[in-house]
């Protein structure tokens, strides 16, 4: 579970996050939606404590992220950029130093790399060079590093972004599985045909501030809206939200 109180952050002249509040459970997918400039990648790094909050905080299963940072990080999972991957590393090798960066030893690390390839169907390029890869390729390379210390958790920050239709639906159906399996599930978008087929819960944000909370249908009814991308309109109550 991903719980941020009162979160609050000033970068340069510009109020990131104002006051945000909200919680994402185990067993869910959670999004946050919201226009650019929203807030939403600043609320995710400073959940997995890359930015410190000026006020609130936030917590992993419970863990303070400021207060003990390293064992909160050991319940969480971090989607990066599949296009910044260690070209010259395998799918193995790469999975393998992130597996002992999270704390589980050389043996550990070896054994939790080869169940995640295992698991992601990728052994057909565990031992290849990721330089050169396909975009599905890349994508579950950096997945799989972000799994293969079994996180109670997983951050995704526009996880489709750069990525092909068939790359998008693997992608998909992995984080369903992830759902199925226990896990909660945190990512940021602006693809509402994303958001609505993926999400349990869905936050919506708007200038650092959380405007409306609900499933996709729960916030259809309550705008009165036949679509996400309408009641999403009406909520942050300007049309800069559309998405292509």
């Amino acid at each position: 579970m991903i719980k941020v109180a009162n979160l609050s952050k000033r970068i340069g002249d510009v109020q990131a996050l104002n006051d945000l509040s909200f919680s994402a459970q185990d067993g869910q997918i959670t999004g946050l939606l919201g226009p650019n400039g929203a807030g939403k990648t600043t609320c995710l790094r400073t959940v997995f404590g890359l930015l410190k909050p000026d006020a609130g905080h936030a917590e992993i299963d419970g863990i303070d992220v400021a207060k003990s940072p390293i064992e909160a990080k050991q319940q969480l999972g971090l989607f990066p950029d599949p296009f910044g991957l260690y070209e010259r590393l395998t799918p193995r090798e790469y999975i393998r130093y992130f597996a002992e960066l999270n704390g589980l030893s050389g043996k550990q690390a070896k054994q939790a790399a080869a169940k995640v390839l295992d698991k992601l169907h990728m052994n057909d390029i565990a031992d290849r060079k990721c330089k050169g890869f396909s975009q599905g390729q890349r994508m579950k390379t950096a997945l799989a590093q972000a799994i293969v210390h079994e996180p109670t958790n997983i951050i995704l920050d526009e996880p489709t972004r750069g990525l092909d239709v068939m790359s998008t639906r693997v992608l998909r159906d992995i984080l369903r599985d992830l759902k199925q399996q226990g896990h909660c599930v945190l990512f940021s978008s602006h693809v509402m045909q994303e958001v609505a087929a993926l999400c349990d819960q869905v936050i919506v944000m708007a200038d650092g501030k959380v405007v409306a909370v609900g499933s996709p249908d729960e916030l259809c009814q309550q705008t009165g809206k036949a679509s996400l991308e309408d009641a999403f309109i009406q909520l942050i109550g300007t049309d800069e939200g559309i998405a292509a």
